[in-house]
């Protein structure tokens, strides 16, 4: 057995310490937001210093939530927006994806200039806005899927995927008389189930996550995504969106604080249990091009 050095020990020692610090750095706010979430809040807020457990625990902030009907018309706007959303995404990020893998495609390298010429540049907000106004998508719902259907970060991604499959395949597949959708539909994207689970990922947390346009392309209430309405409640600090109507002043007061941490829980661990099922298909499915045999 090799003998490791006094130098090597210590950098082992100062590599997990390091490491250490950094997992508590990055997991603390996380556990401090779940116990804010599940403590009184009296006396949460004559708490001071760190939180590791709920100051005098209780579920009245859950509870306050789960009454709230606008934080439950946010999770059916947001589970709306992100089911149709990601398929859209998919399929049309599939079809560009396949097209731009074809060999001998005429101008595939100036369309290829364009579309990534978009990652630096834009046309800016305004444009953008009076854009989606002009297709009448202003104030509906398909204002905050149709405008970010493709990703080109993605659709570069799949490209790659995409142009790493044996041209052996398809061959096969032509042979036996299919055709590009057959060849897309049942060859490719069997075997691109790495870089399909990463396009979920990447597009519904884009789509959970997403309040901007919301914020401006919506004025109707009953339309607000959950991230649009868990922004008013922890920004605008209002109490009606944060209790409802039909909530006592009192209760509010006792609440107030410790309901925006579980107002957080409440929208984050829909997408957090998205992770385990897609975790062992990410690093393949990013990583995918950046060797070549």
């Amino acid at each position: 057995m090799n003998k490791t050095s006094l130098g090597e020990r210590i950098f082992d020692i100062l590599n997990v310490v390091i490491m250490l610090l950094l997992i508590m750095v990055t997991l603390y706010p996380f556990i401090y937001i779940v116990a804010a979430s599940f403590s009184n809040g009296n006396q949460f807020i004559a708490h001071d210093g760190l939180l590791f457990w709920p100051e005098g625990f209780t579920f009245s902030a859950y509870d306050a939530v789960f009454r709230n009907p606008n934080i439950m018309m946010g999770y059916r706007n947001t589970l709306f927006i992100v089911v149709v959303g990601v398929t859209i995404n998919l399929i049309l990020t599939s079809l560009g994806a396949y097209f731009l893998s074809r060999e001998n495609i005429m101008w595939k390298n100036g369309i290829m200039f364009f579309i990534v010429f978009t990652m630096f540049f834009n046309g800016g907000l305004i444009p953008f806005y009076l854009t989606v106004r002009s297709l009448e998508l202003h104030d509906t719902l398909w204002a905050l899927i149709l405008p970010s259907a493709i990703n080109t970060f993605n659709l570069i991604l799949m490209r790659t995927y995409f142009m790493s499959i044996p041209r052996d395949m398809e061959e096969s597949a032509v042979m036996d008389g299919a055709g590009h959708i057959t060849i897309l539909f049942r060859v490719y994207l069997p075997l691109a189930i790495p870089v399909v689970a990463v396009m979920i990922l990447f597009y519904g947390v884009q789509h959970w996550n997403s309040w901007f346009q919301a914020n401006i392309f919506l004025r109707n209430k009953e339309l607000f995504p959950l991230q649009l309405v868990l922004r008013n409640i922890l920004i605008d600090n209002n109490m009606e969106m944060m209790m409802g109507n039909n909530v006592a002043i009192n209760e509010a007061q006792n609440v107030a604080e410790t309901i925006k941490y579980a107002t957080i829980m409440v929208s984050t661990i829909p997408i957090l249990a998205l992770y385990p099922f897609l975790q062992k298909y990410f690093v393949k499915g990013v990583m995918v091009g950046a060797l070549k045999g």
